[in-house]
């Protein structure tokens, strides 16, 4: 009867592990804009603030509708100088760029175990000071 128990629940463990295998492999990798809302939102809960300089705003055609819009800035932490850019195509409705000069300040926030890694505008923030 003890082998028929181990056997039972080895195979219950084989079908569990077979089951949570395909359902992994079912829900797919997230696309390039999920991975950038899920890193604008982790720097927006969890980021330092610090001033920046706007670089530069550029505007690509792109091959969708709308055109690809950039921000380019700069900040220094710890006494090293980072230079960014951030896509915010995505977040038009949050900025106005054309209010965005080159020159002027910004706040920029930045992931302190990285801090490189950085955003100027997400979607309950915007750094850009008109």
């Amino acid at each position: 009867m003890t082998l028929l128990r181990i056997y039972s629940l080895a195979g219950v463990l084989a079908i569990t592990v077979a089951s949570s295998s395909l359902l992994l492999l079912r829900r797919g990798k997230k696309s390039p804009e999920q991975r950038e809302a899920q890193r604008r939102a982790h720097i927006n809960a969890a980021g330092r603030i610090t001033d920046g300089t706007v670089l530069d705003v550029q505007e690509f055609a792109s091959d969708s509708d709308a055109a690809t819009q950039l921000v380019h800035y700069t900040y220094d932490v710890a006494g090293v100088q980072y230079e960014c850019s951030q896509d915010v195509t995505h977040l038009r409705q949050f900025l106005d760029l054309h209010s965005c000069r080159i020159g002027v300040n910004t706040s920029v926030k930045y992931d302190p175990h990285y801090p490189g890694n950085s955003i100027v505008v997400a979607e309950t923030w915007c750094g850009l000071r008109t």
